[in-house]
């Protein structure tokens, strides 16, 4: 069912994460803010383009129940094993963790069952100009999802069914996607864009 990916593991114990929790600012970080963590406030959340799990691993360590969407047999695998290693861990991860609830699906189909505040979509971006220089990591990552050629489709079933807002990660420079309304504003972070659209 699954296919080597040599080193790729999903890791929420040490390094980039541990590292972003400790000192990247709370829910002063641009991704707390575009998914409504503020003013007290602490919205449900889907992400519904799991990945390597980190904003929804972020999102949850800030105190958000965050339930994850992956339709990758092989990405839903390592997030679980990285979930159970976090779990086992113990401490405040465990409790980090606790908040995380790990689907396998379509997001296309799920997020019409569900009722949720907050949906974040981070889509496979378009290949970048200095695509020599993408991280061996991300491209390990693009071969096991593939390019999410259905990624409008899935933004207009996340506008339909998220009671207050969906959040589109985007490259910072790169042009809106094409197809979709304005969105409501943006807030950005060093390379990577939030595209707010409020739906409530």
């Amino acid at each position: 069912m699954t296919r080597d990916f040599g080193d790729l593991r999903v890791d929420f114990v040490g390094g980039a994460v541990a590292h972003r929790r400790r000192f990247g600012g709370g829910r002063g970080q641009a991704l707390a803010k575009a998914m409504g963590l503020r003013g007290g406030k602490t919205p449900t959340i889907v992400d519904a383009t799991a990945g390597l799990g980190r904003d929804a691993f972020l999102l949850a360590s800030l105190g958000a129940e965050v339930t994850l969407i992956e339709r990758s047999l092989t990405m839903h695998a390592l997030l679980e094993q990285g979930l159970q290693r976090a779990y086992d861990e113990g401490g405040d991860v465990r409790d980090i963790v606790r908040r995380m609830t790990l689907l396998q699906g379509d997001s296309k189909d799920l997020l019409p069952t569900m009722r949720t505040e907050a949906i974040l979509i981070d889509p496979m971006h378009p290949p970048s100009r200095k695509s020599a220089l993408v991280k061996q990591e991300l491209r390990r990552v693009r071969e096991i999802v593939g390019a999410d050629d259905d990624a409008l489709d899935l933004m207009h079933i996340a506008l339909d069914h998220a009671r207050n807002r969906v959040v589109l990660k985007w490259p910072a420079k790169a042009d809106p996607m094409v197809g979709l309304r304005a969105c409501s504003h943006h807030i950005l972070g060093k390379t990577t864009r939030y595209d707010v659209f409020m739906t409530g």
